[in-house]
């Protein structure tokens, strides 16, 4: 904490007792003869302030920043702070911050009253353009070091992906790669959207986790068009700064299994697991033996996933002859019973869409109006359709010419019994298909097959595939990024301060996730399996940030003025289980919110 700022010397008060009164209005005044009555909500703001605290992100902030003008009245850092802790409880537009902030009592920002009227949208964009050059990869190593420190969060394995940022509109001066404040910028431009939004603009946000617990460790933010295979080398020689070691497992999708990334993982002690793609030459002998039916038998079971009725949800299998690849790493083959069925189904639902597809294209065919009278047109326009929904090799597909004739006079007139007719044709198109069962055959041996690539030779299959399976992890991440924290779509035009807001993000999604691992751990070391957190008491077994602020959300600090007395303070009181939580994250439930 900032040594300028003290929250126990915000308000000299007793602790009167708490109210069990429906909660006022926040920020309310309510004034009588000679009595003044103030309601402010406190909300979690305790729990995430404990974890602020634990992480020191104040004292880091305060530490690489770049320091403020002697003129501003409000500091960057506890601009930042206040960011983090809105997109945690509330996610306001950054236009709502101030009102959203004026609705909690000043202390649990740290801030003094007056300071809290600061807080206009101006100012708060203006601190996320001075984070931008202050926010580099070397704080976040430090910052990410304390942490791991802190909570002891083990660093044996991580996990990394990217996902696209779209924004809507031109962006014109954020088009080219540039400089802020002595800081390159990335290009807000179009790429391979990630959200199947190829009309917008986006950038490029490359994450890693830690496999305790999920928790971020360090990002990334590129231009729209930059590839992820080209993230993947200084993502590594980062967390090997943050390790202090090279040997830690690294996991990623099929962009890391370049022949550059594995090589320089590979030639400096680090381990990886990642997929093999499909463009590999390694990939086609193997799927076209299991297209032929020969390897029906030399599966071996790993393990089987279940849910708590003991229901069969997957079967995993490994193929029992291990290979190589050209580049000397170790190649497994998997089999999943739940991908082979979602398999079946990607591939039904994509037919069914392009028969729907080419019966379009056969009524438009027969139109008198149709525009397609060129085979070549419609042969495009029915390779459009085979390409587009993947399926080339399953349907074939017949353009037929047929003649089409018509009778016109040959001289004007009114036509009678002696009057000629010319006759015209023109040429119009059909189409046809059929099945070709055999390459549907073919493809359903292939259902559920999917390879690993690793140069762990200690590893076991089973641990393999263990280390891919934690993949989908980050997905969540990614999924309270897009959801919970809402970043998307980016109305900010700057891309400096678009930059310094990628960063708050950051830092609020490491805050959530340790918020949630040290409850969860603390559930488990109390040996409590579930908590009655969702509606009607039901129980949650693994409980989210986002379900915890809804479930401190009623809570509020009163403050009553009689005269010229000492003011009273009274906070809502917490309900059974609200106490429990607070008790298990290690703090005081009869102190919370004073």
């Amino acid at each position: 904490m900032s040594p300028r700022r003290s929250r126990n010397s915000r308000h000299n008060s007793s602790h009167a007792g708490r109210s069990k009164s429906a909660p006022l209005e926040p920020g309310r005044l309510a004034q009588g003869e000679g009595i003044a009555l103030r309601s402010y909500d406190v909300g979690a703001l305790p729990l995430v302030n404990q974890v602020l605290d634990r992480m020191d992100l104040e004292g880091v902030l305060t530490k690489y920043l770049p320091p403020d003008d002697p003129r501003t009245e409000l500091p960057t850092v506890q601009v930042l702070l206040v960011m983090v802790r809105n997109l945690l409880l509330s996610r306001e537009p950054i236009y709502g911050v101030g009102e959203w902030a004026a609705r909690f009592a000043p202390d649990l920002f740290n801030l003094w009253e007056d300071e809290v009227k600061l807080l206009s949208d101006d100012r708060v964009g203006r601190g996320m353009g001075r984070a931008h050059p202050g926010v580099t990869p070397t704080l976040v190593l430090h910052l990410m070091q304390g942490v791991a420190n802190t909570f002891r969060i083990r660093l044996d394995q991580f996990n990394n992906d990217s996902t696209s940022l779209s924004f809507y509109g031109a962006y014109a001066k954020a088009a080219k790669e540039g400089e802020r404040f002595g800081r390159p910028t990335p290009a807000i431009t179009w790429g391979h959207s990630k959200d199947h939004r190829p009309d917008l603009k986006q950038l490029l946000y490359t994450l890693t986790i830690s496999d305790d617990g999920g928790v971020p460790v360090c990002f990334t933010t590129s231009s729209g068009n930059v590839a992820d295979d080209t993230t993947h080398i200084a993502t590594w020689e980062f967390v090997c700064e943050l390790t202090g070691r090279c040997d830690f497992l690294y996991v990623a999708d099929c962009k890391l299994a370049s022949k550059e990334n594995l090589g320089h993982i590979a030639a400096r002690g680090g381990r990886f697991v990642t997929v093999l793609p499909r463009s590999r030459k390694e990939d086609g002998p193997f799927r076209a033996r299991l297209r032929e039916g020969l390897e029906a038998t030399t599966w071996q079971s790993i393990y089987d996933v279940t849910n708590e009725d003991g229901l069969l949800l997957d079967r995993l299998s490994t193929f029992v002859e291990e290979s190589l690849t050209s580049d000397g790493h170790r190649l497994l083959w998997y089999h999943s019973t739940r991908k082979a069925s979602i398999d079946a189904e990607t591939r039904s639902r994509r037919i069914q869409r392009a028969l729907v597809e080419l019966q379009d294209l056969r009524g438009r065919l027969s139109g008198p109006r149709t525009r397609l009278r060129q085979r070549s047109k419609v042969e495009q326009a029915v390779e459009q359709i085979l390409s587009q929904r993947e399926v080339a090799d399953f349907l074939r597909v017949q353009v037929v010419e047929q003649e089409e004739a018509q009778y016109r006079q040959a001289t004007p007139g009114r036509p009678n019994d002696q009057t000629q007719y010319v006759k015209q044709t023109r040429h119009r198109y059909a189409i046809s298909w059929e099945w070709d069962q055999a390459a549907l055959s073919a493809a359903e041996r292939e259902d559920g097959v999917f390879p690993l690539l690793t140069n762990d030779r200690a590893l076991t299959a089973e641990q393999v595939l263990r280390a891919y399976k934690s993949q989908p992890l980050i997905e969540k991440r990614f999924s309270q990024f897009k959801t919970d924290f809402a970043v998307a779509p980016v109305y900010l035009q700057d891309v400096g301060r678009i930059c310094g807001l990628l960063a708050v993000y950051f830092f609020a999604l490491v805050a959530q996730t340790l918020l949630e691992r040290e409850l969860r751990q603390a559930m488990a070391a109390a040996g409590i399996k579930s908590l009655p957190l969702y509606p009607e008491g039901r129980p949650c077994a693994r409980p989210t940030a986002h379900r915890l602020i809804e479930l401190f959300e009623p809570v509020q600090r009163h403050v009553l003025q009689i005269g010229d007395g000492e003011p009273h303070v009274m906070v809502t009181e917490l309900t059974p289980v609200q106490r429990q939580v607070v008790s298990l994250l290690g703090l005081d439930p009869n102190s919370y919110g004073y």
